[in-house]
């Protein structure tokens, strides 16, 4: 699995996924709403460590930039 997401794109994933989380515990959100909000926040946060996104890869798209 080649990696294709740079790291702007990771920064803003994980700023993200703080985000909903922080809007879970803070009870901003709750219900169906928190849940999906944290499922997301967890899908954020692994892509962001393995570096892969999956929904980039049919459409071809890599924000790694050209060097990489």
């Amino acid at each position: 699995m080649k990696t294709n997401m740079g790291i702007i794109d990771r920064a803003i994933r994980i700023v993200i996924a703080l985000i909903f989380v922080g809007l879970y515990f803070t009870n901003v959100v709750t219900g169906t709403l928190a849940i999906v909000l944290l499922v997301l926040a967890g899908v954020f946060t692994l892509t962001t460590l393995v570096g892969f996104c999956p929904l980039y890869w049919p459409f071809g798209i890599n924000t790694q930039g050209k060097n990489k």
